[in-house]
């Protein structure tokens, strides 16, 4: 999880995460995001995010963000971790998240 901080017209280039998908939720400002899909359209997929609104880039996708105000704007953004084939360690999650164990036995039961 990362908190990011946009200058006005501030960027995020355009990347990808080949093996997580990410959720992004706006703090403050306006963003513009997009992704592009796959082969064989390559479509541009965005959206202009406003404060509260929150988005999810699809695994290995490439995706962007730019601020689109004249204000600084602030995002949180997360990879998601769970679900993956075999479960990453209760004990690292635990630890790297500050929560119980159960809580993430809850959460990968889900997954």
């Amino acid at each position: 999880m990362v908190r990011i901080d946009y200058a006005p017209w501030g960027v995020v280039s355009p990347h990808y995460h080949p093996r997580a998908t990410e959720i992004l939720t706006v703090i403050e400002g306006s963003l513009e995001v997009g992704f592009i899909t796959s082969n064989p359209d390559n479509r541009l997929i965005s959206k202009i995010l406003q404060k509260g609104d929150v988005y999810v880039f699809p695994i290995g996708l490439v995706h962007f963000q730019r601020n689109i105000g004249h204000m600084n704007a602030v995002a949180i953004s997360g990879l998601i971790v769970f679900g993956s084939k075999p479960d990453i360690s209760t004990d690292i999650l635990a630890k790297a998240f500050q929560v119980d164990k159960n809580i993430v036995q809850q959460i990968q039961w889900r997954f």
